[in-house]
């Protein structure tokens, strides 16, 4: 757990990076014996983050108080991206079910959605809550393109789009239909932008690996989406911002640091594919990492936004 692990590291690329670093800090691993890890949410009230071992259909829980690691769902129904609502509820993606789901505090589950227009979703990746309520997801193909993650199956929407849940009536709507596998996503700061990976090329010769930046109006449309940022290694899966802006990105080699522009500044190497991140502890100032198999952590000199 402690001191240098090997194939990890700290790399600026930009001076900016360094403000970022507290200069003993080290990668940590935590845990490992998964198959592929995605979709971390801190839970504050608990102290413990949650994250998907997909494959595996179950989510895994680590308590930051005493180090111990167990399973707080099986199954998970493939469970995949996740975060909290304003009322600290877990939402959950998950793939084998197809379906955007709510853990009331009872412990029963609420469908957020799992169709559109009478039709089956795909299998929801990512999901993100504005501050006004709103749900917002992702939903593309991976987890009925086999049997690994999900059931293998047709797309009876025919395409993966980016979709929105309104807080009040709970209707579905559509917000970018100009993706191939959208994937992650995450709100700026100040909620005016909603960034929103695209990792097509995994199925795709030649298709994209890039982070893309849309404007987002009061009501909930979505215009622009011009490409900030080309991944480099790998692709751009999940990612979390930081209170002043800066995108932290799975990679291929670790976690990219990126400013709001997409100018890549430095990065945290992890001797595995990083699949998805978030801020976590009292402070929001330790990045969980969910490398591959394992469950990583670092602290840094920045701090992440508050879901609450």
């Amino acid at each position: 757990m402690f001191g240098v692990i090997e194939g990890t590291g700290f790399e600026p690329i930009d001076p900016r990076f360094n403000d970022c670093l507290i200069g003993h800090a080290r990668v940590e691993r935590l845990w490992t014996g998964a198959r592929w890890s995605e979709g971390p949410v801190w839970i504050a009230a608990g102290r413990y983050l949650l994250w998907s071992d997909i494959p595996n259909n179950r989510i895994l829980r680590f308590d930051e108080t005493d180090g111990s690691v167990s399973v707080f769902r099986d199954p998970s129904n493939n469970s995949n991206g996740q975060t909290v609502d304003r009322q600290g509820r877990l939402v959950s993606c998950e793939h084998l079910a197809r379906r955007v789901t709510r853990t009331e505090l009872d412990g029963s589950i609420t469908v957020i959605a799992d169709r559109y227009d009478g039709k089956r979703l795909n299998s929801p990746n990512d999901v993100v809550i504005k501050s006004d309520g709103s749900i917002w997801f992702t939903d593309p193909s991976y987890g009925i393109l086999m049997d690994y993650e999900g059931n293998r199956a047709d797309s009876e929407i025919g395409a993966c789009h980016v979709y929105r849940v309104d807080p009040d009536t709970g209707d579905i709507a559509i917000v970018a239909d100009d993706y191939m596998k959208p994937n992650g996503l995450a709100f700026s700061p100040d909620e005016k932008t909603l960034y929103i990976a695209d990792t097509g090329v995994t199925h795709t010769e030649g298709g994209p690996a890039h982070i893309r930046a849309h404007d987002v109006s009061d009501g909930g449309a979505l215009s622009g989406g011009k490409v900030i940022a080309d991944c480099t290694n790998g692709v751009f899966d999940g990612f979390r911002l930081d209170r002043d802006g800066r995108i932290w990105s799975s990679a291929g080699d670790g976690v990219h640091c990126l400013t709001a522009d997409g100018t890549l500044i430095g990065k945290i190497h992890i001797p595995e594919i990083v699949g998805n991140v978030c801020f976590g502890g009292p402070k929001l100032n330790r990045l969980f990492i969910c490398g591959t198999t394992s469950l990583y952590s670092a602290y840094l000199n920045v701090n992440g936004i508050s879901p609450v």
